[in-house]
This record gives structure tokens, C-alpha cells and sequence, in this order.
């Protein structure tokens, strides 16, 4: 059987309130060896934190997506630390820029960046990065902070890769790799070290082909491992010793 870890997951959304309980003790028995929950608001970092203390695979993350920029309160540095400290907490995230929609004030989502950077130093914790058409700027911080983390969820170019590479951090990769249109992303794990490579599902979304447009869980990740594999040429479990032993090396806390 297969053993891997899902390095970020969304287990606190509505898509999963109807099966929550029977699906994730299945996903551990069937090879899940460790689940991250990822928060992305004061409610969903509380919610993954709850969920971790009930589970033993569980862990969490907490931290403040930048789509809530515009409407964060200062009172969530206090929340947010508070769960960081906690046994099961692995990192601060997830944390980043999104310029895809012009709603979200760019100002305040590099305000709010920066504060969790600082935190995540404070707490000697790593962090989860999310970039979505704001790769200058994110670089540009990164290079300033030089956190230990992943970039999640990556469809960007090799070059780039690379380049986050360089500062110690690692890559994350979700059933987006198996699209038929994710060039960029393929040619991105030709290049780039098995050493610096995680998986994940960044579920309920990003469902790899043929389930795409489905709702995703933690066991599809089998098909991003065979991906990885068939591009590394070597078999889908090398790929999930090499990449699980990578995720804890990046997450200290989840041994």
C-alpha cells in the first residue's frame, strides 16, 4: 500500500460537511499517512486546530489568506499566535499575495504579508505561501524575509522555481500537474530537485485528471505521484517516501 502525505488541505469546507467523519479515518487506513489543514482565516485556522486535536494524522496551519486583507482585525495576531503555539500546529499559513482579483486591496495584502513573515520568525515556524499573479512582489518579499516554507499549489515556470528554491524553500504541487494544459508545471518538476518537491490536493479543489471538476480528497494524490514518477523516472513510490520525508523535514513538528 501506498503511504504519502497531503501537505495541504482544506478539510474545515462545507464541500466535505456531509462525509467529513467517514472519509478521513478511510483516507488514513488507505495509505494517508499525515494530513495538513490548512487555515486561511481566524475561523478556519481555529477549525483546522480543533480537527487536529481529535485525529492523530491531522495537523494544521494557521494564518491569514489575503483575500481577507480588506477586512482583517489586529486582533487576529493574538488569535493566530495562540494556535501557532500549540503541539500540533506545523506552520503559519496560509499567507501570500493575490492580485488575480481587483478587489482585494494590494496594500493592505502586503501589510498583512509582512506581519505574518514576522510572526512566522518570532515562532521559528514555516510558512505556506500562496501567489496567485504576484510573483514579482511575493519574490521581491521573499528574498527580504527568507522564511522556511512552500509555495503551494505551483503552476508558475521553472525559472521561478528555482529561484524560490534558492532560498531554501520548497515547491508544492497539486493535481494541477496532471492537467494536459500545465506545461509550465511539468516542465517545472523536470527541472527542479526531487529534494525540494511536495505534494498535495489543496482540496476540495484542484481534483487531478480524470477527476477534474470533481470534488478532491486526499487519496487522489496517488495520481500526482504517478506523475512525478513517470517524470523522474523512477517508480510512485520513491516518489512518495522521497516527497513524505520531505514534508517532514520542511515541518518539524509533524514527526
Amino acid at each position: 500500500m501506498l503511504k504519502y502525505i497531503d501537505s495541504h488541505a482544506h478539510y474545515y469546507s462545507h464541500d466535505f460537511d456531509e462525509d467529513r467523519d467517514e472519509l478521513l479515518p478511510r483516507l488514513y487506513e488507505s495509505g494517508v499517512h499525515r494530513i495538513i489543514n490548512i487555515g486561511c482565516s481566524v475561523k478556519s485556522s481555529i477549525k483546522c486546530a480543533e480537527m487536529a486535536e481529535k485525529a492523530e494524522y491531522l495537523y494544521n496551519a494557521a494564518g491569514i489568506h489575503p483575500e481577507y486583507a480588506n477586512d482583517v482585525e489586529d486582533a487576529y495576531k493574538d488569535i493566530i499566535r495562540e494556535i501557532c503555539t500549540r503541539e500540533k500546529t506545523v506552520a503559519l499559513g496560509e499567507i501570500g499575495l493575490d492580485y488575480h482579483y481587483e478587489g482585494y486591496d494590494r496594500d493592505k495584502q502586503i501589510k498583512l504579508f509582512r506581519e505574518q513573515l514576522e510572526m512566522a520568525q518570532e515562532l521559528q515556524l514555516p510558512v505556506v505561501i500562496h501567489s496567485r499573479d504576484a510573483a514579482a512582489d511575493t519574490m521581491d518579499i521573499l528574498k527580504e524575509y527568507k522564511p522556511k516554507g512552500v509555495l503551494h499549489c505551483y503552476s508558475g515556470s521553472a525559472e521561478y522555481a528555482k529561484e524560490i528554491i534558492r532560498l531554501g524553500m520548497y515547491i508544492g504541487f497539486t493535481g494541477v500537474l496532471t492537467f494536459k494544459n500545465a506545461k509550465k508545471a511539468v516542465e517545472t518538476v523536470k527541472t527542479i530537485p526531487l529534494d525540494r518537491i511536495l505534494v498535495e490536493t489543496d482540496c476540495p479543489y484542484m481534483a487531478p485528471e480524470p477527476f477534474r471538476g470533481k470534488r478532491s480528497d486526499s487519496g487522489m494524490i496517488v495520481k500526482v505521484l504517478e506523475k512525478i514518477a513517470g517524470l523522474k523516472g523512477i517508480s510512485a513510490e520513491e516518489a512518495a517516501e522521497i516527497t513524505m520525508e520531505n514534508t517532514y523535514r520542511l515541518f518539524e513538528k509533524l514527526r
